[in-house]
């Protein structure tokens, strides 16, 4: 496999970031090569506390900040504002998700830095926005899950729940990230910079497209774990050795192959009851019924390999535990203060390039890079 440059080998981003939307951003342009200058407080991004549990360290710093550069500035002294005007100089991208207003208050708003700077792409992610009823509310990732209602439609019936995982600063994060690309492509053709706005609620609420419409249409969905609110069969059945498995079938004629070869009732394909996923959601229940019943007459195995016959899409259930185990899962390895981490490799693949990943940044580590460059400048 042969190295190659990176895509955005040469390019400086400012990072004036904190927890996790901004710096998944961040992050993904560092692995693409671009120079990721970190600004943290003196006791660093908070996220570097939210856990101990990687060789003592955030198990979310040390995935989102490999590959970046820890400087330590107070934006609030004449000191630290000097030299973060040095770096905005040479730089091509800002991104930061400070609350609205503040880094204008300290002298850097977007709009001004777009009338001093041209070619720089600016990224402000904020929560609801830069203006509006809350735009001044704080907002973290589980907070914009329940207002957005995303929480709502998550869960069992009995009670709303969290995603298991920070889905809207990721979400966010990754919004951020396709928008400045977009910018920079736009960049290379009109040279002219981009001031990018980008809310955790604006994402989610896009996001949220597909159960706002059935709550327009007069469906409110309902929260039914793991099931689909659109589609059935669609779930988790039990074999007769206690296994679970979760199916999925999404179109009439996967039903019909699957009634023939799983349940062994090919009439059920022409069933007004079933025939029509419509109709096999309005009749869930039933359906269900008698999926299970069939799954009830198979061991696990038995029901893997009759559900591969059917060419039905199936899933395990599977926790943390087996997905470390998993026979897909690819990983890299990423240098620490505290030694080596092994993470999940990012999903996209280079076919014939191989990608080399940067270090995760002590706080501060680059403490002497503004005097470094005003030397080189």
């Amino acid at each position: 496999m042969a190295s190659a440059g990176r895509p955005l080998e040469g390019l400086l981003v400012v990072a004036i970031e904190q927890a996790v939307a901004a710096p998944f951003c961040t992050s993904r342009l560092a692995d693409a090569g671009a120079r990721v200058v970190k600004i943290e407080r003196p006791e660093g991004d908070f996220a570097r506390g939210y856990d101990d549990v990687a060789k003592g360290q955030s198990s979310y710093f040390v995935w989102l900040n490999r590959g970046k550069e820890s400087l330590v500035l107070d934006l609030a002294s004449a000191e630290g504002k000097t030299a973060l005007q040095g770096l905005l100089e040479t730089a091509d991208v800002l991104v930061q998700n400070l609350k609205p207003g503040a880094l204008g208050r300290l002298g850097f708003a977007p709009e001004t830095l777009r009338r001093r700077h041209p070619r720089l792409v600016s990224c402000s992610i904020s929560g609801y926005g830069e203006t509006g009823p809350l735009a001044e509310r704080k907002a973290y990732d589980l907070l914009i899950q329940a207002e957005s209602g995303l929480s709502s439609i998550t869960g069992g019936p009995d009670a709303p729940a969290r995603v298991g995982i920070s889905i809207v600063d990721i979400a966010t994060g990754a919004t951020a990230h396709a928008a400045i690309l977009e910018a920079l492509i736009a960049r290379g053709v009109t040279g002219d910079g981009a001031d990018i706005r980008v809310s955790m609620f604006d994402v989610m609420a896009d996001w949220l497209t597909v159960p706002l419409l059935h709550q327009a249409g007069g469906k409110p969905p309902r929260r039914i774990g793991l099931a689909h609110p659109s589609i059935a069969p669609y779930g988790v059945f039990t074999a007769r050795d206690g296994g679970e498995i979760l199916i999925s079938i999404q179109s009439d004629r996967e039903w019909a192959a699957f009634c023939a070869e799983f349940l062994k009732a090919p009439e059920l394909a022409s069933d007004e009851r079933f025939a029509r996923n419509v109709a096999r959601v309005r009749n869930r229940a039933l359906t269900d019924e008698r999926v299970a019943e069939a799954f009830a007459g198979y061991d696990a195995a038995e029901a893997r390999a009759a559900l591969l016959r059917a060419d039905t899409a199936f899933a395990s259930v599977n926790d943390m535990a087996a997905l470390a185990a998993h026979p897909h899962l690819r990983r890299i390895t990423v240098e620490t203060s505290a030694g080596p981490l092994s993470l999940p490799a990012p999903a996209p693949i280079l076919v014939g390039v191989e990608r080399a990943y940067g270090a995760v940044p002590a706080i501060g580590e680059h403490a002497a890079l503004d005097e470094r460059e005003r030397r080189a400048s």
